[in-house]
């Protein structure tokens, strides 16, 4: 018996690994995060299978149906939004399998930052305007930050900055990112990337707020932030195709 905890992608049910995919078809106990990951997502689980919504669940309760399935022999699917490895909430889930010697393994998914770039038809790297990204969140009413990873700090390295749990803490980040990027960078309010209701609010951190006030977005929405997200021009293109610059797979060319 084994847990697979399998990343479901940002919301739509295409963006899927196969690997997830033929995991959530074949294993007979599926655990789901609903309020993240759609139905659709796990509805090619097995008949019969026995496919629980674990958002109204405790981290005990999740665990116990886990336990029963190891009982029966039964490999479980739990499946978590965007990538397992970012604000997937599994370290805990893994101390515990840890502890009653249940195997696990890893799929991961498409994260939303890369999802919410791919919607707005961008790269978030650009050369000589942006070399980094930077994910991270807001507190809010989840646990702390660790000293040192403060968005004061990051902002002082001018990256792209994609902010989870920060569309009700818009002011504070505007606040502190302004002496930094400007008042006129731009920003992206991504709300439930590949799902059908889908919306990209592009703004600046000067009225991004306000924007989303209108739109009365509260939750479930990522924040990007930085310069790579404007319109960009008169950028230099980057070394990995420039024919004055030579590397093993591609000689430089003969005069």
């Amino acid at each position: 018996m084994i847990v697979h905890f399998i990343g479901a992608g940002p919301g739509d049910p295409e963006l899927l690994t196969l690997k997830a995919q033929r995991l959530i078809r074949a294993c007979p106990v599926c655990l789901y995060a609903g309020s993240l990951v759609p139905e659709a997502v796990v509805a090619e689980a097995p008949p019969g299978a026995r496919v629980l919504d674990t958002a109204p669940m405790t981290l005990e309760e999740t665990h116990a149906e886990i336990v029963a399935a190891h009982d029966r022999g039964e490999d479980v699917a739990r499946v978590h939004s965007g990538d397992p490895s970012l604000y997937g909430a599994i370290a805990e889930q893994i101390r515990l399998l840890r502890r009653d010697g249940i195997l696990y393994d890893i799929v991961p998914g498409v994260p939303a930052y890369a999802a919410a770039a791919a919607a707005l038809g961008r790269e978030l790297t650009v050369p000589e305007v942006a070399q980094s990204i930077v994910l991270t969140r807001m507190s809010m009413k989840s646990t702390s930050m660790p000293a040192g990873e403060t968005l004061e700090n990051f902002a002082r390295t001018g990256a792209t900055l994609a902010i989870h749990l920060g569309v009700r803490a818009l002011r504070e980040i505007e606040r502190v990112l302004t002496p930094h990027y400007g008042a006129d960078c731009p920003v992206v309010v991504a709300y439930r990337v590949g799902w059908p209701d889908e919306t990209l609010l592009r703004g600046t951190l000067a009225d991004i707020h306000a924007k989303v006030r209108t739109e009365k977005i509260t939750r479930t929405a990522l924040v990007l932030v930085g310069p790579a997200l404007g319109d960009v021009v008169g950028f230099r293109d980057s070394a990995l195709y420039d024919a004055a610059m030579p590397h093993v797979l591609r000689p430089r060319a003969k005069r």
